[in-house]
């Protein structure tokens, strides 16, 4: 956990200063580009640019260390007096003011429409890694059994059991994982299984320390759910068709 933890910070640490220097290079070619005639509008703008280019390519941490020093350089190098962090007019003061605030919004905005869209493109593999294992199943044991391992290794919770019982199926089948392990504590998540037949089981989830899971309402574990049932309907359906032509050979016979 603490090498874990020494490497976050050594590489927040890193994009923190990879923001910095790339704002001081954006200082340094507006100072060349002379800034009494650029004006402070200008200045503030591309300095946005800036901040919002290490939002988007480093993250939260790197786009607030972009915002606080670009906040600094516009006061200290762009605002009258120039070389000091003093501010002669209101009329600063209020440029500055406005600036760090757009900054941090700027900054915020970009790392919730990333964070989404990383979310969305996980949940996509994630799908479709599911939708694929299950299309491979025949049994509603298969089926079981292979859930309750695929949910326990893709959400790394402590433990995950499976309850299948079809209306017109006397037999359960259930699966846990792991298959050793009785938990004794009420289930932290509980999401039932349905079809176009109704309620046909449940799986159960129990986090564990320190584990976030989504909750039974969630975008993801309703896709799991229906992913789950249409396999289920599935297999059904194949064991109906089995049993009719078996009666017909009969028949026939």
């Amino acid at each position: 956990m603490k090498t874990r933890d020494l490497s976050r910070l050594s590489k927040l640490a890193k994009e923190s200063f990879s923001a910095v220097l790339t704002i001081s290079a954006t200082a340094f070619i507006l100072l060349l580009s002379h800034r009494e005639l650029i004006g402070e509008g200008v200045i503030a703008m591309v300095f946005l640019l800036s901040v919002a280019w290490c939002a988007y390519r480093w993250g939260l941490g790197a786009g607030m260390s972009a915002a606080l020093s670009a906040a600094l350089m516009f006061d200290f190098l762009f605002i009258p007096p120039f070389l000091t962090f003093t501010i002669a007019r209101p009329e600063g003061i209020l440029s500055l003011v406005i600036f760090f605030v757009v900054a941090i919004i700027v900054v915020e905005r970009i790392q919730a429409t990333l964070s989404k869209a990383h979310a969305s493109e996980q949940e996509a593999v994630l799908m479709y890694e599911f939708t694929t294992l299950l299309a491979g199943l025949r049994s509603l044991d298969a089926i079981a059994r292979r859930v309750a391992q695929f949910m326990r290794q893709r959400f790394m919770v402590e433990s995950v059991i499976v309850f299948i019982q079809p209306k017109g199926h006397t037999e359960q089948f259930s699966a846990r994982e792991p298959q050793d392990k009785t938990m004794k504590t009420k289930a932290d998540c509980v999401l039932p299984l349905l079809n176009s037949w109704g309620l046909i089981g449940e799986v159960q989830l129990w986090r564990g320390a320190e584990i976030e899971i989504p909750s039974p309402e969630s975008r993801l574990f309703r896709n799991v759910v229906l992913q789950i049932g249409l396999a289920i309907e599935r297999v059904q359906i194949t064991e109906y068709e089995f049993q009719n032509a078996g009666r017909e050979s009969i028949q026939v016979g």
